[in-house]
Parts: C-alpha cells; sequence; structure tokens
C-alpha cells in the first residue's frame, strides 16, 4: 500500500514542474526548493530520534553522504532541466532506466556476473532508449515535438538515469548503517545545500514567485519527495528490490498519462513502440533478479 501512494505520488512530479516552469520559475531553483523543504521537514524527527546514529556516523560514511547529496541533486537538475526540452513522456521513462545502469555498472565497475535474462534485458532497454531518441528526433525535425529540443531533453533525462544510479549505488552501504529517518534527513540536506549553492553561484532567483509558485514548490516536496521517494527507500527495506523495481515501473505510466490527460502531451505510435520496448527490457532485467528480502 505505501509503495502503491509512491508511485503515484512520484507519478505527479513532472506536472507539477512543469507548472512552475510555466510560471518563470528555473529549473535549478526548482530542485533547490524541492530538496531544501524535504530536508527541513526531515531533519528535526532526525535529530530528534536519530542523533546519536548521526554522531556515530565514520568521518568516510560522511563524506560518502555528502557525495551522494550531490549526485542526486545533478539527478534533479538534469531531470527537471530535461522536461524543459522533451516531452513528459519521454522524460519519465528515460529517467526511470537506472535499474539497467545499476546493472552494468555492477558488472563491469564491480566486476560481478549478471544473469543472461538480466544482460538480455538490458539490451532490450538500450534499443528502447535509442528507439526513443529516434522518434523524438523525428518529431522535432518535423516540427511536431513536445518540447523545445527533445534530443538534447532526452539526453538530459538518461544523464538523470546515470546520477541517480550513481546516488543508489553510493548509498547502498549506508542504507546498512543508518535508520531511513536518519539517511534520508542527511542525504536530502546534503543535496539541498549542493543545489542552493549553485543557485546562488549562478545567479537563479530563489524567490518572488508568487503564491502559487510556492505551493508548486511545496506540493513537490510534500508529494513527490517526501511521500513518492521516501515510500521508495521505505519499501527497498521491507520488500525484494525485483518487486519494487517492477512497481516504481508504474511512474512513467501514470506521468505519462497525467500528461496526456492534463497537458495534451499524447505520444505518437512511434513514441508509444518505443516506450514499450523500453519499459520491457526493464521488466525482463528485474524479473531476472535473484529474489530476497533486504533488511528491516
Amino acid at each position: 500500500m505505501i509503495l502503491a501512494i509512491g508511485v503515484v505520488a512520484a507519478s505527479a512530479s513532472s506536472i507539477l514542474i512543469r507548472h512552475a516552469q510555466a510560471l518563470g520559475i528555473d529549473s535549478l531553483a526548482i530542485a533547490a526548493w524541492r530538496l531544501t523543504f524535504a530536508a527541513l521537514v526531515l531533519l528535526p524527527f532526525a535529530l530528534a530520534r536519530s542523533a546519536g546514529e548521526l554522531r556515530a556516523l565514520a568521518p568516510r560514511d560522511r563524506t560518502i553522504a555528502a557525495v551522494a547529496g550531490v549526485v542526486l541533486a545533478l539527478h534533479f537538475v538534469c531531470w527537471i532541466r530535461s522536461l524543459e526540452l522533451t516531452s513528459i513522456a519521454s522524460s519519465a521513462a528515460l529517467v526511470a532506466t537506472n535499474p539497467i545502469w545499476v546493472g552494468i555498472a555492477t558488472m563491469v565497475v564491480f566486476r560481478q556476473r549478471l544473469a543472461t535474462r538480466t544482460v538480455i534485458g538490458i539490451g532490450i532497454t538500450l534499443v528502447g532508449c535509442a528507439l526513443i531518441l529516434r522518434a523524438d528526433a523525428a518529431l522535432a525535425t518535423a516540427g511536431l515535438a513536445a518540447g523545445r529540443d527533445p534530443p538534447a531533453g532526452n539526453l538530459l533525462a538518461l544523464a538523470g538515469a546515470l546520477c541517480v544510479s550513481g546516488y543508489l549505488l553510493l548509498g547502498r552501504g549506508l542504507g546498512d548503517r543508518l535508520s531511513l529517518l536518519a539517511y534520508l534527513a542527511l542525504v536530502y540536506s546534503c543535496a539541498a545545500v549542493a543545489l542552493l549553492a549553485a543557485a546562488i553561484a549562478t545567479g537563479v532567483p530563489l524567490r518572488g514567485y508568487g503564491p502559487t509558485g510556492w505551493a508548486l514548490l511545496l506540493a513537490l516536496a510534500a508529494g513527490p519527495q517526501l511521500i513518492g521517494h521516501s515510500a521508495f527507500n521505505w519499501a527497498l527495506r521491507h520488500l525484494s528490490p525485483t518487486f519494487v523495481a517492477l512497481a516504481i515501473l508504474g511512474e512513467p505510466v501514470g506521468s505519462a498519462l497525467l500528461a496526456a490527460v492534463l497537458l495534451g502531451e499524447v505520444p505518437g505510435a512511434g513514441q508509444l513502440t518505443a516506450l514499450a520496448v523500453l519499459l520491457a527490457g526493464i521488466v525482463v532485467a528485474a524479473r531476472a533478479e535473484a529474489p530476497g528480502r533486504s533488511r528491516t
């Protein structure tokens, strides 16, 4: 139930971001306030309940948490910026490919052998990515694309997927040494500091958005971030990674449906085919993962 609520909450992220961008709020500012509000909500509870855990954290683990926060910040910058340039369906689907990049990193960096079906799933997903890039490039050439620059937006979405994969790999060990509350508060805070610093350094306005703008930013922090992403992290401690990975595939599907209904962004036949291939690849790879349960 919590995982299902998380998927629904995360699916609304793209729509809220698009509305905030339409009000003139810079993508970097959207990312900065999203993480800042989330961190401000979690920090008091983490300090009250998990201060001992945070104080006992080794210097090396604090460094890992800081790096993980910066990588998470880069994920949000790349993905939110991609929504300015390409369709919600393509952006949401491409950023959901992170299980594939984690699998490739496991094979290349950590020298772990992958199941044959996992390798097949990775291959199918990469074909799906190429088909999305091709379909959106064709629409852009014909002047029918949903965004200003779909190829660039799609590459940014892929960059966002790579960054969140790095974040997940960095946080894999920390999750065993910290409670969920302490872990999220620490990493979200590091990400928020990095994003605020980047916004200030580049002169991005961080205020003057009006009531509607602030409401959208608060909704992003409360819904997709605190409910959505926190639910995913919680579920990984109670359900098998395979089940969670498959369930999260509901996010790009939900985002695409909301974009079609609320924004009129209906994918064309080529895009739908590419999205289906991409999601099928992730399903094949996730189902090939050995069953098991994470630490509770």
